[in-house]
């Protein structure tokens, strides 16, 4: 009787240990030594959630709670700098980012939350747009060493032009996926400075699944305290 009583005690007691929401399975090809950290932003504070020391083995786990989809880092501190680190979008389940010491960020291929999918598939685009404005910052400076103003003239329109466009397409992607988490994250972080009502028409157009969910409420709050202050 004691017997089964301890065994239904050591059922119980493994019954309630909580599985991990988010399991990051990662290897990075060439890693020998070092430490990697799986982070995340939390009242805008960018803090570890799990860390692992390797020493050998390339292939390793990272885990940590999830209570709805969301941007984490998985940084590699190999005595170098902090820039080292991979963004991908997190659900509930297994993500797995496959990936080279030599190049940590460029060869990581993420594979996991439907998110990440579509993240990518506005990144494609807006990496565009972002190395066409790095080619006008180059040619705007080439041109002011020259002192050719109508050349600084035309740059300066299509920079802005290129910035406006930029917009256009982050809130439309937002819109026509506004079952997605991704919305309201590109809202906040992509063009947090827009009119207020492009943000508004962004969130308005979101599921209430989405408007329930971590980066729908700071959407909402976010807009609500920008109304608050332009009526004073």
């Amino acid at each position: 009787m004691k017997k089964l009583s301890f065994l239904a005690f050591l059922i119980l007691i493994v019954s309630c240990v909580k599985e991990p929401d988010l399991i990051v399975k990662t290897n990075i090809k060439g890693l020998k030594k070092g430490t990697v950290y799986l982070k995340k932003v939390k009242d805008t504070t960018l803090v570890t959630v799990d860390s692992i020391v390797i020493n050998g083995n390339s292939g390793f786990e990272l885990k940590s709670d999830l209570e709805s989809p969301e941007v984490f880092f998985l940084y590699l501190n190999k005595n170098t700098n902090e820039d080292d680190r991979i963004a991908f979008f997190a659900d509930k389940g297994i993500t797995e980012i496959n990936t080279t010491l030599k190049n940590f960020v460029f060869d990581a291929k993420i594979k996991g939350s439907a998110q990440q999918t579509t993240w990518e598939g506005y990144q494609t685009m807006i990496s565009k747009l972002n190395g066409r404005n790095l080619d006008l910052i180059k040619e705007s400076f080439e041109a002011t060493k020259e002192g050719d103003t109508a050349k600084v003239n035309s740059i300066e329109k299509e920079y802005n032009g290129l910035l406006k466009r930029k917009y256009l397409y982050t809130v439309n992607f937002a819109i026509n996926n506004k079952d997605s988490e991704v919305a309201p994250y590109l809202a906040l972080t992509e063009i947090y400075n827009a009119h207020i009502n492009l943000l508004d028409t962004i969130n308005n157009s979101l599921t209430p699944k989405v408007k329930a969910s971590k980066y729908g409420k700071e959407l909402q709050v976010f807009i609500d305290e920008i109304k608050e202050a332009d009526k004073k």
